[in-house]
């Protein structure tokens, strides 16, 4: 089975110009793990995820050390991770070049992928557009189609994931 048979086509996408907060809100109401960051052109330019946004200096989190001698001294160095952690937009704390799949993707090497990179989440792309979403839990109904009683490889009739609510709109910017 490949992603095709599973992915989520409708999804939420947010723009870099978008507040934090817009993102945490989109997030929680699309039920998604991520929001595809999509320029003004279309393109896909990052990825804002759960642990993007909790990952904050107002829960008073710490950043992990800059190097050995940061944290034998105690000494807080500016480093990326400490700048993402105070970031307001969605352009300064998402993930840049996120990892995608292709709807031919196969669901072992999206599996592998997801353990390998410690993402929930994997956008869809064909070209340079995503085109749909594809997270453990599609591959958890997946795995719940193909061990229902009569269906003994769950190929068979699987009509894609579950309803969500307030997908395919995005918010921020233009």
């Amino acid at each position: 089975m490949n992603v095709s048979h599973v992915m989520r086509r409708s999804f939420a996408t947010i723009k870099p110009e978008a507040s934090l907060l817009e993102a945490a809100y989109l997030l929680l109401e699309t039920d998604q793990r991520g929001l595809p960051v999509i320029d003004g052109e279309g393109g896909l330019v990052g990825i804002i995820s759960e642990g993007d946004v909790l990952h904050r200096v107002e829960l008073d989190i710490d950043p992990p050390p800059g190097n050995w001698l940061e944290e034998l001294l105690g000494i807080k160095e500016d480093t990326p991770a400490r700048h993402r952690m105070q970031a307001r937009v969605v352009r300064d704390a998402m993930t840049r070049n996120p990892v995608c799949v292709n709807d031919e993707t196969t669901l072992d090497e999206v599996v592998a992928l997801m353990d390998m990179r410690h993402v929930g989440q994997l956008p869809v792309v064909c070209g340079a557009t995503v085109v749909g979403i594809i997270s453990r839990v599609e591959l958890l109904r997946a795995v719940a189609h193909a061990l229902r009683p009569g269906e003994p490889d769950g190929s068979e009739g699987y009509a894609g994931p579950g309803p969500t609510s307030g997908l395919g709109r995005g918010v921020g910017g233009g």
